[in-house]
């Protein structure tokens, strides 16, 4: 059977850096084993000359046709990418975020599974710091359906950057909406509700960039408000016990509250070692 074909899905806001974007649409884009056959880029907000220069740069040497998309102020990710998914043509696609890097096969592992019956495949991911050789982590998602629904119930059963889902499905859902800091946990919530035939492919696709701000980004006052509000909507729509509300809102409203200089080293000492293992194999080839 014929892979069908698909978009690839990027966004892009005043905060991104111009050099992160480039190597993270070249990996998708010109580096894959299998491209894609429209790439929609949306720029969501004003950016600085910089973030401009560069778009205008990679819209005009992609090999693959780029349909930009420019809102006049900053909507947020979740309204963003319901806007880019109004302008893909193709029912298959990609997400790729504007500061992480795309293995080279990625795509030709993914996009047959959704052109086989999936709705939504998810991937494992490799988490560096300063540069590809600097690994910190692996996070790698439950693959079974069962499990997927299962681990929903408390966690985001998929890696964000890294899924490739059926637009048809995402609608049926009712697309990422708006829910800040939070759309694709809701959104993946939703379509597994929805009856999304789902899957994840344990093995790493993506490289994800954890940069000198991440672990503030994993707390705080706005986090903490918007996993309030994903609790409640989750509740609300029948997908959450009383029991398993109280427990998240313990658990994973704690965890936002938990000050960055326990939050730092609680992380790394849970992911770094994987990371140090993969950086003295990488010693012992050399």
């Amino acid at each position: 059977m014929p892979i069908e074909p698909f978009c690839l899905l990027m966004t892009v806001y005043g905060g991104d850096r111009p050099e992160y974007l480039q190597d993270a649409f070249h990996s998708a884009v010109h580096d894959q084993d299998l491209r894609p056959d429209q790439v929609v880029l949306v720029q969501d907000g004003p950016v600085a000359h910089e973030l401009e220069v560069c778009l205008k740069e990679l819209m005009t040497a992609s090999p693959v046709e780029v349909t930009f998309v420019r809102t006049e102020v900053n909507r947020g990710l979740g309204p963003a990418l319901d806007l880019g998914l109004s302008a893909c043509r193709h029912d298959i696609v990609a997400r790729m975020d504007a500061d992480d890097v795309a293995l080279p096969h990625r795509f030709s592992v993914q996009v047959p599974i959704v052109s086989d019956g999936a709705d939504l495949c998810g991937a494992g991911l490799l988490e560096f710091g300063t540069s590809l050789d600097d690994l910190v982590g692996l996070r790698t998602p439950p693959s079974a359906p069962g499990d997927i629904a299962r681990y929903a119930r408390l966690h985001d059963p998929f890696n964000h950057p890294t899924v490739v889902y059926r637009r048809r499905a995402v609608d049926a859902a009712g697309g990422y909406g708006d829910l800040p800091l939070m759309e694709d946990y809701w959104l993946f919530v939703r379509m597994i509700a929805t009856g999304a035939r789902v899957v994840n492919v344990p093995e790493p696709l993506v490289y994800y960039r954890v940069g000198d701000g991440a672990y503030e980004r994993r707390g705080g006052r706005d986090l903490l408000r918007s996993e309030i509000r994903l609790q409640r909507e989750m509740r609300r729509g029948g997908h959450l016990s009383r029991s398993q509300f109280v427990r998240n809102l313990v658990i994973r409203g704690g965890y936002r509250l938990v000050p960055t200089a326990v939050r730092r080293p609680v992380y790394r000492m849970v992911v770094a070692p994987y990371g140090a293992r993969r950086n003295r194999a990488r010693d012992d080839r050399a």
